[in-house]
């Protein structure tokens, strides 16, 4: 199917399918007499909204290394000469490539307390976080946000906001139905996709990732333990506070160090 197509065929669209892609679009009704155009415009956005939603591992790949390369000409990333790019690579020594992901693990010299994943594999710790954990701590950290990606949860984020941005301009390569997202629309993405708070669930499946990190590695495991309730404690109590985003999640810091701690005893 050509991306670049902006229309779709009434004709190829059964009543089954169309009534899917109504649910996606939020509700279309057609009710009342509706113009040929019109119609063709429902149809464009359903076409991308259904595209969106099957993007291929390797499409969706082109995605987040664009967003990558974006954040990190926008931070500023540690080198191999730096304490924190030394500490960081010492810590995530053998983790190139691991539990069948390829991983790309820097720091950003950045002073906040956060952390976070894209589905290519993607890692970066910023320096303030770095700043309070211990190593183990820091290990925690990596664990979890590997869970992410190995959880798919970076991905299903991404799936999710292009339907919602299903309209947005995506520019096909010369040779490639493969799609970039718009320069404009970078920033925007790494805020829904990235820094946004995770649900519950998918907190509760990265935490217990990065436990079977932690002991398939023979790390200190309490380390899940101190580092969530080091960020307890740096949020004031109220499970995010001024904090980054990292601190920032439901459940709380506190109730997921709770919950480590009784996986531990």
């Amino acid at each position: 199917m050509d991306r670049s197509d902006p229309t779709i065929s009434p004709k190829t669209i059964s009543r089954r399918d169309f009534t899917a892609i109504a649910a996606l679009l939020g509700g279309v009704s057609l009710a009342g007499p509706a113009s040929a155009q019109s119609f063709g415009d429902i149809m464009g956005s359903a076409k991308k909204v259904v595209e969106a939603a099957s993007y291929s591992d390797a499409e969706m790949k082109v995605f987040f290394d664009q967003m990558s390369t974006e954040m990190d000409g926008k931070n500023p990333v540690a080198g191999p000469n730096d304490p924190y790019g030394q500490r960081l690579a010492a810590l995530s020594q053998g983790l190139e490539s691991y539990d069948g992901l390829d991983l790309d693990i820097k720091a950003y010299l950045v002073s906040d307390v956060n952390a976070f994943a894209m589905a290519n594999g993607t890692i970066r710790i910023f320096a303030g976080l770095m700043d309070q954990f211990t190593d183990d701590e820091v290990r925690y950290v990596i664990g979890h946000e590997i869970g992410h990606v190995q959880r798919e949860h970076t991905k299903k984020r991404m799936q999710g906001a292009l339907q919602k941005e299903a309209a947005m301009s995506v520019a096909g390569t010369a040779d490639s139905k493969i799609g970039a997202l718009a320069n404009s629309e970078i920033g925007k993405f790494f805020g829904d996709v990235i820094s946004a708070q995770h649900s519950q669930k998918h907190e509760r499946e990265a935490d217990d990732y990065a436990l079977e990190f932690m002991q398939d590695k023979g790390y200190d495991a309490q380390a899940c333990v101190t580092a969530l309730e080091k960020l307890e404690a740096m949020s004031g109590g109220s499970g995010g506070g001024g904090l980054a985003a990292w601190t920032s999640t439901h459940p709380s810091p506190k109730e997921r160090a709770k919950r480590m701690r009784k996986k531990l005893d």
